[in-house]
């Protein structure tokens, strides 16, 4: 198995920053396309920026513009830089392949809170 670990999430106001941090138990960065998603209590998981192995980003209209997605394949580290926050960002966030396939498991994931 391939596992995820999240990082980087925590209780910030409305307008604010986070950076969450995934790293990989195995180099799969360089060699996937990978991505990041978010579950809203009651809600579907939605992805919402993904990054090609060629290193192409693409957002979910409701993040764009606000979040960027990086990764650093000598560090096997993908980022999310995730800026103007609102109250509705608040979730736990994951990092993943796009799309998923085994044997990358769903890591904990981080949750990121935002108040009003």
């Amino acid at each position: 198995q391939v596992q995820l670990a999240e990082s980087g999430g925590g209780l910030v106001q409305a307008g604010g920053s986070l950076r969450l941090s995934c790293t990989a138990s195995r180099n799969i960065f360089s060699i996937s396309a990978m991505g990041w998603y978010r579950q809203a209590p009651g809600k579907l998981r939605e992805l919402v920026a993904g990054i090609t192995s060629g290193g192409s980003t693409n957002y979910a209209d409701s993040v764009k513009g606000r979040f960027t997605i990086s990764r650093d394949n000598a560090k096997n580290t993908l980022y999310l830089q995730m800026n103007s926050l609102k109250p509705e960002d608040t979730a736990v966030y994951y990092c993943n392949a796009v799309p998923t396939y085994l044997p990358v498991t769903w890591g904990q994931g981080t949750q990121v809170t935002v108040s009003s």
